[in-house]
């Protein structure tokens, strides 16, 4: 059966356009993808009541099925609801779960008004009934002032998109024991948007497992989305434990790999903004050196977005430089460990007037160390340091940092050059990129996860920034070896 259906997930997606997609924010479920998440299920027994909320043509459902048709989850009778808001798609869904009424005691309702609207009303009425979940929500942002915000915050459920709320009413809706299995973008597991919607899982639920795919382009291959997902199991009403966490490159799972990990190192207890770290090594490998154990502002240093942008000072911006500009630094000014600047021939500009409108965005020439906010959908590093020299500018007296760029300063001054260098060194080390990729799903590197992270201490930087001046080339061996030789 899964088959057939997988056959109609590509027929549908392939006479769907990218602007009806983009409208639900609903992408259809690979068979292989379904069939892994539909056993994460623990066996269980008894009465089953089932949520598919964004059912699509019913991949999950059917997924989930067939495990009951198999005997691996031996319930006495199924009843599901599934909701999809996509009426043209009903009678797919329709015909995809209709053969198992057959082949189990099985019966389902599809249900075609809105699921957030449905299940607030449920929540406020306290049915916690579904005895299992198992969703590939929509991704859409929902709008701070929107009706959808509104009536979300009726249930005490505050997040920004629909994937988030789509999983916080499952949550919500679920019998004590409840099991839901969702696959979402991982984007919920840091950041400050996702605070809320952290705080009303950890409180309400366990994470059992969490399966991440190792490329980002792959898991939705056929719809190009680009957005790193995660496959979750959560247990409502459970007391956390280890959490199992594995691994695969893609929906093929022919390179899966499972660790267990203390939940303790999922969430770090000590951490205010419960970020959702997902190991993806074994844990001693990915272990921080215990030196690495200072916050920024212990080392008297801060790190800020770029605050140039661009389109709202196009007036201002210059292709070349030229009398009354100064340097305009974007992310493809570094290259390697070098700053290449002013570079012919790049769409963006090399530099900005300086007046009294663009005066309050400029920095004192110094020595920076910055970090690129975004990296391509397959490069290798996460975090991307370089360091900004003054000699590279001609005389300069200021510059101007896109915000397309993270920069750490002393109080929007620069930094000594070996402590400068010694933070660059410390960010492009592969066991900080590896940490980095433990709790941020994005494909950017925003200021405030830095700010989140441990660094050592100003002496220890020092000395890195000073044994990095006397190298010549350096290279990832050699980085990870002298980070390893770092003393308190």
């Amino acid at each position: 059966m899964l088959l057939v259906v997988e056959q109609t997930r590509l027929k549908v997606s392939g006479r769907t356009d990218a602007k009806k997609k983009s409208q639900f924010g609903q992408f259809l479920t690979p068979a292989n993808t379904a069939s892994f998440m539909a056993a994460l299920f623990p066996a269980s027994s008894g009465e089953c009541r089932l949520l598919d909320a964004g059912a699509g043509i019913g991949s999950l459902s059917s997924a989930f099925l067939e495990r009951c048709v198999t005997g691996s989850l031996n319930f006495k009778k199924i009843h599901l609801k599934a909701f999809e808001l996509d009426d043209s798609i009903h009678d797919e869904l329709k015909q995809s779960l209709s053969p198992y009424i057959k082949k189990c005691n099985f019966s389902f309702e599809v249900i075609g008004s809105d699921f957030i609207e449905e299940a607030v009303n449920a929540v406020q009425f306290q049915k916690h009934n579904f005895t299992h979940a198992i969703l590939n929500p929509p991704y859409k942002k929902i709008g701070s002032n929107s009706s959808c915000r509104l009536l979300l915050r009726e249930a005490g459920i505050e997040t920004v998109n629909l994937y988030s709320a789509f999983v916080a009413l499952a949550v919500a809706m679920a019998a004590p024991g409840g099991q839901i299995v969702a696959i979402i973008p991982r984007s919920f597991c840091n950041g400050p948007y996702y605070r809320p919607f952290r705080d009303f899982i950890l409180e309400r639920a366990a994470i059992r497992h969490m399966h991440l795919f190792k490329s980002r382009s792959k898991a939705f291959k056929d719809d190009d989305v680009l957005q790193e997902n995660i496959i979750i199991r959560l247990e409502r009403g459970g007391q956390q434990g280890p959490v199992t966490v594995s691994t695969s490159t893609d929906d093929s799972f022919s390179d899966l790999e499972t660790h267990e990990h203390q939940f303790d190192r999922i969430v770090f207890p000590d951490d205010s903004e419960r970020f959702i770290h997902v190991p993806t090594l074994a844990e001693k490998s990915t272990e921080l050196s215990p030196i690495i154990r200072h916050a920024l502002t212990d080392l008297g240093i801060k790190v800020s977005t770029g605050p140039v942008v661009d389109f709202r000072l196009k007036e201002h911006l210059r292709d070349m430089p030229e009398p009354g500009t100064v340097p305009l630094l974007y992310p493809g000014h570094f290259c390697s460990s070098a700053t290449m600047w002013p570079q012919v021939g790049m769409k963006k500009p090399n530099a900005i007037q300086r007046n009294g409108e663009t005066e309050k965005w400029l920095y004192p020439i110094g020595f920076y160390c910055v970090v690129r906010r975004f990296s391509s959908k397959e490069e290798k590093r996460r975090i991307v340091a370089g360091v900004v020299a003054p000699d590279s500018f001609d005389g300069a007296v200021v510059l101007a940092f896109e915000n397309h760029l993270n920069l750490f300063h002393e109080n929007k001054r620069g930094l000594p050059q070996a402590l400068a260098r010694g933070l660059a060194v410390f960010l492009n080390s592969t066991i900080v990129d590896d940490n980095f990729r433990r709790f941020s799903g994005h494909t950017q590197v925003n200021a405030t996860d830095l700010k989140q992270m441990k660094y050592p201490s100003r002496a220890a930087l020092i000395e890195l920034g000073e044994w990095a001046m006397q190298q010549g080339e350096l290279t990832q061996t050699l980085i990870d070896k002298k980070l390893g030789t770092l003393t308190a």
